[in-house]
Order: C-alpha cells, then sequence, then structure tokens
C-alpha cells in the first residue's frame, strides 16, 4: 500500500482527522480538566472559599494563595475552584430543560404539520420577539431573582431555538422510509418518534447542544454580574466577577480577571468541541 493510499484510509477511519486537529483534542482534554474540578472541587480547594480575612484583603499572588485574594481577602484559587461546580451545573440543568421542551415542541409540530405546526411556529414566533435577556428579566422579576428562576428562564428563552432546529431536521428524517414502513405495521406516532427518529436526530443536535452550552454558562454568568442569578456568598465565576470589579479602580485586576478568563477559556473550548462534534457527526451521517 503506498503512503497516498494509506493516508487516505486512515482520513476515512477518522483517525487522520485526529491527528491534524489537536486544537480540537486540547479543548476536549481542558474540558474534561474543568469537569474533574468540578466533580472533585471540595477535596481541591485549598481553603474554605468563604473563608474572611481582614489581614489578607486584595493580597498578591503568593505561595499561599496562587491567584490573591478578594475584597474580603477570600482566597481566589478556592473561589474559583468551588464555582465550577456551580458554573457547570447551570448551563446543563437549563439545557437540559430546554431540549426537552424544545425538541418535545419541534417533533411535535414536524409529525402533525397543519395547524398544529403553523400555532406552534405562531408561539416560538412570539418568544423570538422579545430579546432573550429582556424574557428572562421578566421571568425574574414575577418569579423574583435567584439562580433556580435563572436557570428556569434561560431554559425557556432558549427552548424555541432548540424547537426550531429541531423541526427543520426532524422535517427531513420524518421523510425517510422506514418511517411509512412503520407506519403502515401499525406503530404508533408516539413510539416511532421515541424509538427511531429522536434516537437518529441526536448526532445532528449534539454538536449543536454543545454549542449552547456555552452559551448558556454565558447567559447565567451575566445575569449572576446583573444580580439576578446566584447571590452572595457563591463562588459563581459571573458573580465573582461583579463582586471583584470595584478592585479594579484600586489597581486589583485579579478578582475579576481571573473568573472572566476562566469563563472566556471553558465558553471557547465548547465552541471549539461543539463545531468540531458537529462536522464529524455530520460527515458519519
Amino acid at each position: 500500500m503506498t503512503t497516498t493510499a494509506a493516508d487516505a484510509l486512515l482520513t476515512r477511519g477518522g483517525l487522520g482527522t485526529r491527528r491534524r486537529d489537536p486544537l480540537y483534542w486540547i479543548a476536549v482534554g481542558f474540558l474534561g480538566l474543568v469537569v474533574l474540578v468540578a466533580a472533585f472541587a471540595p477535596l481541591i480547594a485549598p481553603y474554605d472559599p468563604e473563608a474572611i480575612d481582614f489581614a489578607a484583603i486584595w493580597a498578591p499572588p503568593s505561595a499561599a494563595h496562587p491567584l490573591g485574594t478578594d475584597q474580603l481577602g477570600r482566597d481566589l484559587l478556592s473561589r474559583l475552584i468551588m464555582g465550577t461546580r456551580e458554573s457547570l451545573v447551570g448551563p446543563l440543568l437549563l439545557l437540559v430543560g430546554a431540549t426537552v421542551l424544545g425538541v418535545t415542541i419541534g417533533i411535535v409540530a414536524a409529525w402533525n404539520g397543519g395547524w398544529i405546526d403553523v400555532l406552534l411556529a405562531r408561539i416560538t414566533d412570539v418568544m423570538f420577539a422579545f430579546p432573550g435577556l429582556l424574557f428572562v428579566v421578566l421571568v425574574i422579576a414575577v418569579f423574583g431573582e435567584g439562580p433556580a428562576t435563572a436557570v428556569i428562564a434561560l431554559a425557556l428563552a432558549y427552548a424555541p431555538v432548540i424547537a426550531k432546529f429541531t423541526r427543520s431536521i426532524a422535517l427531513s428524517e420524518l421523510a425517510r422510509p422506514y418511517v411509512d414502513a412503520y407506519r403502515v405495521q401499525g406503530v404508533g406516532g408516539a413510539a416511532i418518534a421515541a424509538r427511531y427518529v429522536v434516537p437518529n436526530m441526536t448526532p445532528a443536535l449534539l454538536g449543536y447542544l454543545v454549542v449552547l452550552f456555552g452559551e448558556g454558562l454565558m447567559g447565567l454568568a451575566t445575569l449572576s454580574y446583573l444580580g439576578f442569578g446566584a447571590q452572595p456568598p457563591s463562588s459563581e465565576w459571573g458573580l465573582m466577577v461583579q463582586e471583584g470589579q470595584d478592585g479594579i479602580v484600586l489597581g486589583h485586576f485579579g478578582p475579576t480577571l481571573v473568573p472572566g478568563l476562566a469563563i472566556a477559556a471553558v465558553v471557547v473550548a465548547v465552541n471549539i468541541v461543539g463545531v468540531r462534534l458537529s462536522e464529524r457527526l455530520g460527515a458519519r451521517a
């Protein structure tokens, strides 16, 4: 076998793509590390993230505090580590809620068509008419601030986006011959959708949802920064940015820069993985 033929074979099998895409694997490794930190945060954090030390206010990075301290003398590294869990779980929960609602709406609209499709399309269009942040603020104004309300509000805001995307790919999936074959055999619509349609749509949805995870993380961090999401003494990253901004005037950038960079790094890594995943799964479909 010639070198050219071998390279072509490896590329078809996916090995060549992996070797030529180090950025993807760096992002995957980084996200894996972040997940491990979130899972074992209480064991890794060197200090209690809520421990106040007035003798160490605005302390610069040192052996005792590798990332320095904040305006209350709390260790930034410990707060960053403990905040990883809350900063990741929130977007995951909102994405689960938005996916269940959005996928259900999209499949029902595509399966039934007619006036049901038109009605659901109009409902999603009305939700699209509101700017996402304004809709979320309205929900929070009615039900009160807090992390749970922020997650629910963002889930409702993201559901129409997922519903439209699901409907578009569901229409092409429902046009395949196996759907009519199962209908002729007397299999119910709900069973066909749950057993065959949704699993076959999963590859197309997966990469899209990974990218939405990054947007959800940014959205929750923004709400926490504005005071609508996580509340003190939480170490959620968006709240950490908000609490540390007063130090910028005094020349202490660490309390804001550290969580801000963490948010940016995770979002960029998630976007890289999501885009590459969509390309690979799309190529296999």
